[in-house]
């Protein structure tokens, strides 16, 4: 008895002490690029963890100096956009694929499914090309709809996987009251959905301030550029004297992520975790 005893107060230290230790690893790049952004000098190897006086110097400089703000504006923009119609076709298309059976309707189940094995850049000439015959190349809507596109396949899996745990009996009651497939998806199966549509919501609007590589191949004038594009070209070739600028930026894309993970923790956790296993 005494040696089990032991033995889980022993698990519970190693257990203990790996988290401590991840959280340091995870919390210690977090607390340089704030730090960073409040030290007075440029460069990356001026910069210290806990400075002796902070400035906000470099934030004055990204409103100022640079296009910041109409990066964070098209950032937003397109990042709204997206997860309007990312949401919309990530939960029309689960809810086809869960609630009707039609031919090719597993072979496009497995299409899906495979398409989440290849990383997206793998396709930037087809969707290049594509954009050029659209005319939607240095468009933000030409890219709302890439994301828009992208995001489908992930998404509807998870939705659906939601969406065949909610009993089919809701659903034929309201057909017995007269409801139709429309009614039906808009008044039973959104409301219920709540936690998995807030995290596909969420997931969708926080992918394009993340995303660089298709920013920068689809937008090319200064005036549509986003975030990623604007921060890089901005150190580029400048890295070690342009640090605390860089640093500034970051910081404040961070934000409205930090805030929607706060206010939508508890939806993003149940969402994620319903979504996988149900069905």
């Amino acid at each position: 008895m005494m040696g089990l005893r032991l033995r889980e107060k022993i698990s519970q230290i190693l257990i203990y002490t790996i988290l401590i230790i991840t959280t340091l690893l995870i919390l210690y790049p977090v607390i340089w690029i704030i730090t960073g952004s409040l030290n007075p000098g440029d460069s990356l190897f001026s910069t210290r963890i806990i400075p002796d006086t902070l400035s906000f110097a470099h934030y004055e400089y990204l409103f100022k100096e640079t296009d910041y703000l109409l990066w964070y504006k098209n950032t937003l923009k397109i990042a709204f956009w997206n997860m309007i119609f990312s949401t919309f076709l990530v939960v029309t298309a689960a809810y086809a694929f869960s609630r009707f059976r039609f031919p090719g309707r597993k072979q496009g189940l497995m299409t899906m499914l495979v398409l989440q094995m290849f990383p997206g850049f793998m396709g930037m000439i087809a969707i290049y090309i594509l954009l050029l015959q659209l005319n939607l190349l240095d468009n933000h809507w030409g890219l709302i709809l890439v994301y828009a596109g992208g995001s489908i396949p992930f998404g509807a899996w998870l939705v659906k996987g939601y969406f065949d745990g909610i009993p089919k009996s809701l659903e034929e009651a309201a057909k017995i009251d007269g409801a139709s497939h429309m009614k039906i998806f808009y008044k039973i199966m959104m409301p219920l959905s709540k936690p998995v549509l807030v995290f596909i919501a969420v997931t969708n609007f926080i992918g394009p301030w993340m995303d660089f590589i298709f920013a920068q191949l689809v937008l090319r004038s200064s005036e549509k550029k986003t975030l990623a594009v604007g921060l890089f070209e901005m150190v580029t070739g400048r890295g070690n004297s342009e640090f605390t600028n860089f640093a500034a930026g970051a910081v404040l894309v961070a934000v409205p992520i930090t805030i929607l993970f706060f206010l939508f923790q508890d939806h993003l956790t149940e969402g994620l975790k319903a979504g996988a296993n149900k069905g």
